[in-house]
């Protein structure tokens, strides 16, 4: 099982697990919490566990179609791969080119179908996610479009969380989700840059632009938080942005002194583990309100706690 699980870049699903908890919240204030009162506060909604199942078909969807991705990625890149890295499952044989595409496409359908079973809506959005990365993998992986394509997955990512609404607008395309799901694409755009050489000796100015671009996206974060701060305080969403911009430019910089592949590789991973933590700063943000602040804390834990499997499988199987 060892080559298919590297194939999938396994521990990495949790980054995309994080996105669906915060667009969930973002649009639906708890998974399990209070029934509050819609009357006395609009922004909260009558939730409960009566959504549990629509959460977790989102999960489902997101993480089949993200694993999806991973596998048609080195189908697409075999070629390169045989070059680059020889080792990785499909060149070095330990794959079949076979086996991989009807995994990939049992996958994508899955996650198709999970999609559907919660809205249209969602379905909509799925199928957005879908074209958006084969688009990636096939084509524009290979052009200066390569990183936005890949942004514009993980922003759509974050609004299928957020799918389990009427109609797109105004109920999907609205703050704050649209914004969080900007900011992190925005984010995911400068770390794909950051990552297109790394296999070999990248270029300094390339991760200077990248590191820029990834700031650009903690700056759309914070304008988030600070423009629409609800009822809750924003000292401490704030200090956990600023801590985890502060981690990121701190590797960058170490990238921008020794560009070579293990460094520039270990900055990617640590870049890819820290938007589970961008993704429970925000859980923490919108849901620490007095109605259910014990419930904001419990979300935002949980939601962290996806770091968790994610290091213990990573020294196992690679991220990139």
């Amino acid at each position: 099982m060892l080559p298919y699980l590297q194939l999938l870049r396994l521990p990495t699903v949790f980054t995309a697990m994080a996105d669906i908890m915060l667009g969930f919240v973002l649009t639906h204030r708890f998974i399990y919490g209070p029934i509050a009162n819609p009357e006395a506060d609009p922004l909260l909604q009558q939730i409960g566990w009566h959504d549990s199942i629509q959460f977790v078909e989102l999960v489902v969807a997101s993480s089949c179609l993200y694993l999806a991705g991973m596998v048609f990625n080195d189908v697409f890149d075999r070629a390169q791969d045989a070059a680059e890295r020889p080792s990785r499952p499909i060149p070095s044989g330990r794959v079949s080119v076979r086996s991989a595409t009807i995994l990939g496409s049992c996958l994508m359908l899955t996650g198709v179908v999970s999609a559907a079973l919660v809205c249209m809506v969602s379905l909509q959005v799925a199928l957005a996610l879908v074209v958006t990365i084969l688009a990636y993998d096939s084509v524009l992986k290979r052009t200066p479009l390569g990183p936005l394509a890949m942004g514009s997955c993980r922003f759509l990512n974050v609004l299928l969380g957020a799918s389990m609404q009427p109609d797109w607008i105004p109920s999907l395309l609205s703050l704050p989700q649209v914004a969080a799901a900007a900011g992190l694409g925005i984010y995911i755009v400068g770390v794909t840059l950051f990552a297109r050489t790394e296999a070999r000796v990248s270029n300094r100015m390339q991760l200077a632009v990248a590191q820029l671009v990834m700031n650009l996206g903690f700056a759309t974060l914070a304008w988030l938080v600070m423009r629409q701060p609800i009822v809750s305080p924003v000292a401490v969403p704030l200090a956990m942005l600023m801590v985890v911009a502060f981690t990121i430019n701190r590797r960058s910089v170490e990238a921008l002194r020794d560009p070579s592949p293990a460094t520039v590789q270990g900055s990617i991973k640590v870049m890819l583990l820290s938007l589970v933590i961008l993704d429970s700063t925000l859980v923490y943000w919108f849901l620490n309100i007095p109605e259910g602040a014990q419930y904001g804390a419990y979300h935002a834990l949980v939601t962290s706690a996806l770091v968790v499997p994610a290091l213990l499988l990573g020294r196992f199987i690679p991220m990139t």
